[in-house]
């Protein structure tokens, strides 16, 4: 699903900005996707998918 269409940043986008590292907020995110937030409409949808991928990679680097 699309999150920004500013940047045409989908939800799988931010998913594996996540994944590859270095992301502790949605700003981090953008910025690793080569972006950054223009009009922030879709700010609190991306801090949600960060909400939900976070632990993810927290829980992986402690293994």
């Amino acid at each position: 699903m699309y999150v920004c269409l500013c940047n045409g940043y989908t939800d799988k986008d931010i998913r594996q900005a996540v994944s590859a590292g270095g992301v502790q907020c949605a700003d981090d995110a953008y910025k690793a996707l080569g972006g950054s937030f223009c009009c922030g409409c879709c700010r609190d949808c991306a801090n949600e998918i960060l909400d939900e991928e976070l632990p993810k990679v927290s829980y992986l680097a402690a293994e």
